[in-house]
């Protein structure tokens, strides 16, 4: 799933010349567009490109859904934007993610004539969350900004649901700074007829230009908080902005340490593969590193909240390791105010500061006193840009009085598993599963294959895995075409001769009660190993005990290789069951794995088990569930209840109130497999339980993976903090992530309808689209035509510590 991001960066370009401007001028907060108005009288529309284009007046924005076609534009009565002094446009807008969209300017040569000429502008970054975009009008080189006509949105890059917010001209005297950054991605121009109302015509992307002066920026988003300040009775101590424990912390949540707003906005190099990040603000081993797109246009930046460090803190500290010759800007944005809507700007560059770098990680200073003038009671935000080379920085925080020294890497205390040891067995016979001669079948002539045909390969009798660190991707190789009773084998084991990489899980999978691949769900359980716990000491050979998979082993599937949280391949060359292992092999104890659930237990029952979302649709959730007289189960993220300009933590007391359920679904949202180490999952699930507890004052034995994602060290970690604790997945799926932002988002609806007429009694959805949450009633509706009965997950799975079924 996916969460509201902290916040994000817009570029604002702020002018030291004198303004005839005060405040920003409104163009539209769509009051007037039944009228096709806009907020200056003037006339906007679509020309009938879009389809399902409506105003939502009180949340002041447009709603559209695109096609390749599609524009949107709204018009001025000539503004003279350079004699007003407005300097860029500012705008939320929501929109697919990983889409682009084009801004063209219309001006004229002079008030008095008719036609004009197109400047244009293509901005990329759209995450599929509301986000603002400021576009300095400088950007439009060679329009005349003392003459502009109309403003158009077209070249959608994605077809889909897409939203534009209320749109201003921004005033440049409302900030001061002196230095400059450009949104442009690409311009052009063109001269066109005074009856054309948009273009279709794209342009060639170009460089981002470099700056050689400091870059500038603003946050877009308003953060309003308290002034922060560590000391107390005469003591300092460092104030730690950010230990990079987390990459799902910063990138996917787009929290700090502080748990404050710090991203890129999308501007670093971009990476794939990766559910916790699109680009290249890598966590590793409490530092970060940043990759930069060429031509210097990135950025990445934290925010404070609101630092009061006159007399307390002298500057903020950090760990750097860049080649020799890096370069970049450092920028502190202030504000009397508290919040990040009109602050100022204060730039220097690293060489300003005297930093000089050698490939080596040292320790460099921020000091506060090198910024002239600078607002040190009101310290919110800083930014790094026109970052030159590759950089890893070490933790962040502001350090007491005039020197600082490097704050302290937190220390991880390795997890230290039972090494306890058993018997082996012996079994009543052995035989080969897979020596991979064949592509698409094993030895037993049953299918065998993976998720992703790119991440493996069979070649002269090896099969070779590389995930390359997706920890969601398995592959799986058959003991049946339907259900085999696999009881028989229960004193055997299972060998995989392999090399390279130990780094996953093993699985058995087992059918569901009737062995029918048509009914959800299929398979309906597994039980995971860690192979590495298996594995002999040369890493060459696994051997598990076919009885250390605790599932129905009389409906068994086949064996399934998964949850590699490496990018260094495996090589396989054999799977068999064999009789006994080697003489002088150690067999591990079983470790407890939380039971893996993908559906409701209790007879002709159904559950909806849904996952944070955007706060803003939680009320319509609420009123919807409550129409419909059910209870429900709602998994959420930690970090988030922890902050409070989410408002989860009112959200969810609120739910627990109205008698349904409330569990854990991590701290900040990572492919828990896929973590680099024990410790790492038990950093999440710690801080996860701890934040349910200190905000909503509650505990829970339920928890739903991000993702979904898999594998035998989660569970066991799961199990092994919560006693009892149950591992939800789902045998229904609306599909919220692939079709609510399309042009086709009743596909959720089918989706719905097609799991349910499977069998499919145990749900997943978020409430972070509008359309998902508008389909809510028409999901019940066709939950309860199946006749069963709507509960919590505790309740379908026959809890006895649940509530009892009204």
């Amino acid at each position: 799933m996916k969460l509201p991001a902290g916040a994000f960066l817009a570029l604002l370009c702020a002018g030291t010349v004198q303004a005839a401007c005060t405040t920003n001028l409104l163009i539209d907060n769509y009051a007037n567009f039944a009228n096709n108005l806009n907020s200056l009288g003037q006339w906007t529309i679509d020309d009938g490109t879009t389809t399902n284009l409506k105003a939502d007046v009180a949340n002041k924005k447009i709603t559209f859904t695109t096609t390749a076609s599609s524009y949107f534009y709204t018009t001025f009565a000539c503004e003279k934007a350079t004699t007003d002094q407005y300097n860029a446009i500012t705008f939320p807008i929501k929109g697919p993610a990983g889409a682009k969209f084009t801004i063209e300017l219309q001006t004229s040569a002079s008030c008095s004539t008719t036609a004009y000429t197109s400047y244009f502008t293509t901005l990329t970054g759209i995450t599929g969350l509301t986000q603002t975009y400021t576009v300095l009008l400088s950007a439009f080189t060679g329009a005349n900004l003392n003459a502009i006509d109309s403003i158009v949105f077209e070249s959608f890059s994605i077809n889909g649901a897409w939203e534009i917010g209320q749109t201003q001209l921004v005033c440049a005297n409302v900030h001061s700074s002196s230095s400059v950054r450009s949104t442009v991605s690409s311009t052009s121009s063109t001269v066109k007829s005074s009856t054309s109302s948009s273009s279709s015509s794209t342009s060639s992307t170009v460089s981002t230009r470099k700056s050689t002066t400091a870059t500038s920026s603003t946050v877009s988003k308003s953060v309003t908080t308290s002034t922060t300040s560590s000391a107390t009775n005469g003591q300092c101590t460092s104030l730690l902005i950010d230990d990079f424990a987390s990459q799902s912390r910063l990138t996917f949540l787009f929290y700090n340490a502080m748990l404050q707003p710090s991203s890129d906005d999308g501007s670093m190099a971009p990476v794939a593969d990766r559910a916790d990040t699109s680009t290249s603000v890598i966590v590793a081993n409490n530092h970060v590193t940043l990759t930069s797109v060429s031509g210097g246009g990135s950025y990445w930046y934290s925010m404070f909240g609101c630092v009061k460090a006159t007399g307390i803190y002298g500057g903020i500290g950090l760990t750097i390791k860049a080649p020799k010759g890096t370069t970049m800007g450092i920028e502190l944005q202030t504000s009397t105010a508290c919040n990040s809507n009109n602050p100022v700007l204060n730039d220097l560059l690293s060489t300003d500061l005297g930093w000089t770098f050698d490939g080596t990680e040292k320790f460099y200073t921020i000091s506060f006193s090198k910024f002239p003038a600078l607002d040190t009671d009101h310290l919110i935000v800083v930014l790094f840009s026109s970052i030159s080379n590759v950089v890893t920085f070490g933790p962040m925080a502001f350090y007491c009085g005039s020197t600082g020294t490097a704050y302290p890497v937190p220390t991880t205390v390795p997890v230290v598993e039972p090494t306890s040891t058993i018997p082996a067995t012996t079994g009543p016979s052995a035989f080969v599963i897979d020596a991979f001669a064949n592509v698409n079948t094993n030895s037993l002539g049953f299918y065998h294959g993976g998720d992703d045909t790119t991440t493996y390969k069979i070649s002269g009798a090896k099969l070779t895995i590389n995930m390359k660190g997706n920890s969601d991707l398995s592959w799986y190789s058959q003991v049946s075409d339907g259900c085999t009773d696999f009881t028989p084998n229960d004193n055997s084991y299972l060998h995989i001769a392999y090399t390279g990489s130990n780094a996953f899980t093993i699985a058995l999978q087992q059918h569901n009660p009737t062995c029918n691949p048509n009914i959800n769900p299929f398979p309906f359980t597994w039980d995971s190993v860690e192979a590495s716990r298996y594995s002999n000491t040369a890493k060459t050979d696994v051997y598990v005990p076919i009885s250390h998979f605790n599932i129905n082993r009389a409906l068994a599937v086949g064996f399934a290789l998964k949850g590699f949280y490496t990018t260094t391949s495996t090589v396989f060359s054999k799977i068999e069951i064999v009789k006994t292992v080697p003489t002088g092999f150690l067999v591990p104890s079983k470790l407890t794995t939380a039971p893996l659930l993908f559906a409701c237990t209790r007879p002709n029952s159904f559950a909806f088990a849904i996952d944070d979302g955007d706060p803003q649709y939680a009320q319509r959730v609420v009123s919807a569930i409550a129409a419909a007289g059910i209870h429900v189960t709602f998994f959420t993220v930690g970090a988030a209840l922890l902050d409070a300009n989410t408002n989860l933590t009112a959200v969810y007391k609120g739910m627990l109130a109205a008698g349904h359920q409330v569990a854990y679904h991590s701290f900040t949202h990572p492919p828990m497999e896929g973590l680099p180490s024990l410790a790492a999952i038990d950093w999440e699930l710690s801080n996860d339980i701890s934040a349910v507890s200190s905000t909503l004052g509650i505990t829970s034995t339920y928890f739903r993976p991000p993702f979904g994602t898999e594998g035998a060290r989660i569970r066991q970690r799961l199990a092994a903090l919560i006693p009892g604790s149950k591992f939800v997945e789902w045998s229904v799926d609306v599909q919220d992530w692939l079709w609510a932002l399309s042009s086709t988002p009743e596909n959720q609806i089918t989706n719905f309808q097609s799991d349910v007429n499977k069998g499919g009694n145990l749900v997943v959805m978020h409430y972070l689209y509008n359309t998902t949450v508008s389909y809510i009633p028409q999901f019940i509706a066709i939950a309860k035509k199946t006749g069963k009965q709507l509960m919590r997950v505790d309740q379908c799975m026959e809890d006895p510590s649940a509530p009892p079924v009204g």
